[in-house]
Formats: structure tokens, sequence, C-alpha cells
């Protein structure tokens, strides 16, 4: 019985170091993903800026259309697809960094609350709960952008395809 209790201590200490060496790179992607969400909104609202006033945007699938007339629309499907797959990948795995950046200090945190040190518990609290909030922020903003970029896309395939029927060129 004792070596199962040593045994499962030793356990018990191995995850709990191999999860604290996860944090600090953890926490470097949390605030990559938000540099990232943040790069995104403003070229996103640049765009917006430049659809609004008539004038090709730089990703949008116009731009390549008159580049390239002989594009297929299934070809630029994909190329739309592949433009949206950065957005939609960061904001599936911003919520997943948040929680995992949230689940690491909480062990000591809790540790701390038992041996009594409050200030230790409340400051690994403060980095748990800020980690989360800011992937979240990260992830909202990204779902946002891929979302009005996946419209634009789409408003551009329909008018390809319109003036392809009508026999319009670009």
């Amino acid at each position: 019985m004792r070596a199962a209790t040593g045994l499962s201590s030793t356990l018990e200490s191995g995850l709990a170091v191999i999860a604290q060496a996860f944090l600090t790179p953890v926490l470097w992607l949390v605030v990559g993903l938000f540099v990232y969400a943040l790069w995104i909104v403003g070229a996103t609202l640049c765009a917006a800026w430049q659809r609004r006033r008539g004038e090709a945007g730089g990703f949008g699938l116009k731009v390549r259309h008159t580049a390239d007339p002989a594009l297929t629309v299934d070809a630029l499907e994909h190329l739309a697809w592949r433009q949206l797959q950065p957005l939609r990948l960061g904001a599936k795995v911003a919520p997943l960094l948040g929680l995992v950046a949230t689940l690491i200090p909480m062990g000591p945190a809790l540790q701390a609350v038992a041996g009594g040190t409050l200030d230790d518990a409340a400051r690994r609290l403060a980095v748990a709960f800020s980690a989360v909030t800011v992937a979240l922020i990260a992830a909202s903003a990204l779902h946002v952008a891929a979302q009005v970029r996946r419209r634009w896309h789409a408003a551009d395939l329909r008018a390809i395809e319109a003036e392809r029927a009508a026999g319009e060129p670009w």
C-alpha cells in the first residue's frame, strides 16, 4: 500500500511540474493571438473602409480575379477558404488556450489558500483570470472578423459568377 501511495505522489508531482512548464508558453500564445486579433481587426476595418468607398480590398476575391481572370469559381472558393482558415483556427484555439492558462495557476493558487498565503493565491488567480479574459477577447474579435470576411467573399463570388454568366469581362 505504501508503494502505491509513493507512486501516486510522484505521479501527481510530475504532472504538476509538467503543467507548470506549460504556463509561460501558453501565456505567450495567448498574447500572440491577442496581437494577431488586433491586427486582423485593423485590417478588416481598413478593408471595410475601402469597400465602402468602392475600392478593391487587398484580400478580396475581386482583386484576385481581376489579376487572374482564368481562376475558376472553385479556385476562388478555395482561396477564400485558405484566407479564412487562420482566423477560424485562432477563434477556436484562443478559448482553449485561455482555459489552459486558467487551470494551470489554479492548483498552486488553491495550495496557497490552504497554506494561508493569500497574497500568492490572489496573484495566481489574477494571472488565471486575466489570461482567459484576453483569450476570449481575441477569440471574439477573430470570429467576428472571419464572419465579416466570409460574407464579403460570398458577395464577391456571387458578383463574379453573375458577371461571368452575363459575359461581362472583369
